[in-house]
């Protein structure tokens, strides 16, 4: 399928600086763009640099603090690491969240879940909530095609604001993994799970894989999901979004066994406006220049395979955010 990119005609101000991507805008661009979202960059990926870019968004994390991350399946070494993300967690006192799986692996039953989040480092050095350990609640969508409702943790009621902290890759069915899957899938329940990868077919995992043959209907369901989430936290004024662009590959953290990594480690980006965030981190994938030890070709090809836009063409739809963007590299100030 077509990649619909959408890249503003400011996005290269920043990020393409660095002399290893093209300065020639991807298909597809507006020829006037009024209204754009402001995305933050630092070409560094260090706790330090982690820290300063939450900083540069201008909103402080306050009150209970949930720090939405993926725990990594068991044997896959792509997740975000406690020793990067530690300096942050701790400046905002936050609680690392998660919920269970809705597929067979190391993390589809609490028992399980937890002993994948000790061998991956995350206890005892952080606070640790398995949000849906004690069962679900549902909230409302504003968006109603395919769902009629998010269900999600029971434990998010617990939370003031979100730090929405997503590892940018690629993913077998969503064709990309950014914030706005870490928003849906990894805030939902298992059972919310089912209920958005069937696109509102099924609240429950049983027989889930025989009901997920509506593609853009489960990547409409993940936009609809993360707008719930977003408007959850104070109509989005209680929550931020931060994407780390480092070991990615064509697979999703959930994959126990990933494919290597072909693609140079990018950098962190970070925004308030979710859609702006992952249409940034797209854009930079489909605008480098391939090299022979920095290949994005595996990555662009799983994207377009799975319609993966898709979800940030409809979380723009329904007005969750923008897609045209202004990108403001951190390291120059």
């Amino acid at each position: 399928m077509t990649n619909k990119l959408k890249t503003s005609t400011l996005m290269l101000a920043g990020a393409l600086a660095c002399g290893s991507c093209s300065n020639k805008p991807a298909p597809g661009t507006p020829a006037n763009e009024e209204e754009k979202s402001i995305v933050y960059l630092t070409r560094e990926i260090s706790p330090e640099a982690l820290v300063n870019i939450y900083h540069a968004l201008g909103r402080t994390a306050e009150g209970r603090v949930a720090v939405k991350i993926s725990t990594g399946e068991s044997g896959n070494p792509n997740y975000l690491k406690p020793e990067l993300i530690g300096q942050l967690v701790n400046e905002v006192g936050g609680t690392i969240v998660e919920c269970n799986t809705a597929y067979e692996g190391r993390r589809n039953s609490t028992e399980a879940h937890w002993e994948t989040i000790k061998e991956h480092g995350f206890l005892p050095t952080f606070k640790v909530d398995l949000m849906d350990e004690e069962g679900e609640f549902k909230i409302p969508v504003a968006d109603s095609t395919h769902l009629n409702y998010d269900i999600v943790g029971s434990h998010l009621q617990d939370y003031d604001f979100m730090i929405n902290l997503a590892h940018f890759k690629g993913h077998p069915m969503g064709g990309l993994g950014g914030v706005l899957k870490n928003a849906s899938i990894g805030v939902a329940s298992a059972n919310g799970k089912a209920y958005i990868h069937s696109a509102g077919r099924q609240e429950v995992v049983e027989g889930l894989w025989n009901n997920v043959d509506d593609q853009d209907g489960f990547l409409e369901s993940m936009a609809a999901a993360a707008q719930a989430v977003h408007n959850y936290f104070g109509n989005g004024e209680r929550i931020l979004y931060i994407s780390v662009m480092n070991n990615m590959t064509v697979d999703c953290d959930c994959v126990a066994t990933p494919e290597p990594v072909k693609l140079k480690d990018y950098g962190i980006l970070a925004s308030l406006d979710p859609v702006a965030l992952d249409q940034a981190c797209v854009d930079i994938i489909f605008n480098m220049e391939a090299s022979e030890d920095n290949d994005n070709e595996p990555l662009k090809e799983r994207i377009n395979q799975q319609h993966g836009t898709h979800t940030i063409d409809h979380a723009a739809a329904i007005g969750l955010g923008r897609q045209t963007y202004q990108l403001i590299n951190i390291d120059e100030k």
